[in-house]
């Protein structure tokens, strides 16, 4: 079974990036979360990027706040595709800080990023990433999809 792993850069981040913990356990993808801190835990974060495709991991979604190091950190070491969460944390400059601290990655350095405490899409993006090669999960994706499209479908008939 494909793993994606979910940290975060510390307790705090843990009420958005649940979204993305959910998501993920909706599609039935095993997740790892852990608390790596790119500035509080720097040896932990080395750790984790260089080994995490070791044990079984597919996905990173890597959540923060302020400075948000840690997507680019993590996308620095690791093999694996890295999808960052800006997080609006009490110390960040309306979550601007944190955008452009994950988005702008220079070449060869990539980051996916989602929008500021965007999740859920980050989750989303991870399994369809694992759809490619489980036909559960696409699967499952697929079925997911269509009922957002049923959603819609009966909000319009409320109208």
């Amino acid at each position: 079974m494909s793993k994606v792993g979910v940290i975060m850069g510390s307790k705090s981040d843990l009420p958005v990036m649940k979204e993305a913990i959910d998501i993920l356990k909706g599609f039935d993808i095993e997740v790892e979360v852990d608390i790596v801190s790119a500035h509080r835990t720097p040896e932990k974060l080395f750790d984790y990027g260089k080994h995490a495709h070791t044990r079984g991991i597919k996905v990173i979604v890597a959540g923060a706040g302020g400075a948000a190091h840690l997507p680019g950190m993590v996308a620095s070491l690791s093999p694996l595709p890295v999808i960052g969460v800006p997080v609006k944390s009490s110390n960040s400059i309306d979550g601007w800080d944190s955008v452009l601290s994950i988005l702008q990655m220079p070449g060869g350095v990539p980051v996916a990023t989602v929008a500021l405490n965007g999740a859920k899409n980050a989750g989303i993006l991870a399994a369809q990433i694992i759809g490619c090669s489980d036909t559960c999960v696409l699967d499952k994706i697929v079925l997911y999809k269509e009922g957002l499209k049923a959603k819609v479908i009966d909000s319009a008939k409320e109208l």
